[in-house]
């Protein structure tokens, strides 16, 4: 008859668990204490994405981000976080578009960054902002769970916002208005390739500038505003946009899709479209005081390194 062997594992005694294990073998030294690292430090050049930064931080009543196009090449998420560090806000309204599953179906492509963008968000809903989340075209997989929360973000089909000036603001990324996207969405697909190939050479052109020392500028921006049908789709899509707010008994819109910043009237109606995180890189804010403005981060980056600068030489 044979006999099964049993294996017993090692039970550490409470020396052991506090960085001492039991006495060593006759003739053999003792080990010395194991102490763990209490910090591990970063380098001093890479901040840390979730700490707060040393000039402060800036605080609105409510932030609006769309078009953000994580997963694909083109996104500025370094920008992003670096925006998302220095502004915190009441409400933030994720308006279509953050996560891009056209380009993540053709090829995968998620750097750390865009994590931290992530992770960043989730952060913001854990700690007490109201974050809601409109689908857009390219994270339209996200609209079958409309109604529902996931980390404490609210996934809605379009949503409402009063402002302290008690304006009434319809939310939708405005994809659904896009007569392209509804009725010939194989030349969306095209135009959304030919759209990458541009944001690759805006982004080589801006490394060039880089090291030149001139500050970020968006080639593409400027091609897409010379096109006098690009020029053209953009006036009817916020004229469209602006009916419809006006349809829902609302005194104005915000929404994204077409990467162009702009806050005006339209036959009396406030049109609000926050940008883009791949070209204009600019959010759309309401202050403390009610008050709605764009923000080019880009600029702002801009402005600090030159003060930083200025202070550091005299």
């Amino acid at each position: 008859m044979t006999t099964t062997p049993t294996f017993e594992l090692p039970i550490p005694t409470s020396a052991a668990r506090a960085g001492h294990f039991a006495d060593p073998p006759p003739g053999r030294p003792a080990a010395p204490p194991i102490s763990p690292p209490d910090t591990i430090e970063l380098p001093p050049d890479t901040p840390d994405p979730f700490d707060p930064p040393p000039d402060g931080i800036t605080r609105f009543r409510t932030i609006w981000l769309s078009d953000i196009h994580l997963g694909t090449q083109g996104c500025q998420a370094d920008y992003l976080l670096d925006f998302l560090r220095h502004h915190e806000s009441d409400y933030l309204y994720l308006v279509g578009d953050i996560i891009d599953g056209w380009h993540l179906r053709r090829g995968w492509h998620w750097p750390q960054a865009h994590n931290d963008v992530v992770q960043k968000m989730l952060r913001r809903a854990r700690k007490g902002t109201q974050v809601i989340y409109v689908p857009g075209n390219h994270d339209e997989a996200a609209r079958q769970f409309c109604g529902l929360a996931f980390g404490d973000i609210a996934v809605r089909d379009e949503a409402f916002h009063t402002t302290l000036s008690g304006k009434r603001l319809w939310v939708t990324h405005g994809d659904l208005f896009d007569g392209v996207i509804q009725h010939a969405k194989w030349l969306a697909y095209l135009g959304d390739s030919l759209y990458t190939l541009t944001l690759l050479l805006n982004r080589w052109f801006n490394r060039v500038r880089t090291r030149f020392g001139f500050p970020y500028w968006s080639l593409s921006q400027y091609l897409k505003h010379q096109v006098k049908n690009a020029v053209n789709f953009i006036s009817a899509f916020e004229h469209v946009m602006a009916d419809e707010a006006r349809r829902r008994g609302c005194d104005g819109v915000v929404c994204g899709h077409i990467h162009k910043p702009e806050i005006r009237e339209i036959d009396g109606l406030l049109y609000c479209n926050d940008g883009d995180w791949v070209e204009s890189l600019s959010a759309l804010v309401e202050t403390t005081e009610g008050e709605l403005r764009i923000i080019h981060w880009t600029q702002k980056r801009n402005v600090r390194a030159r003060a930083k600068t200025a202070t550091v030489s005299t």
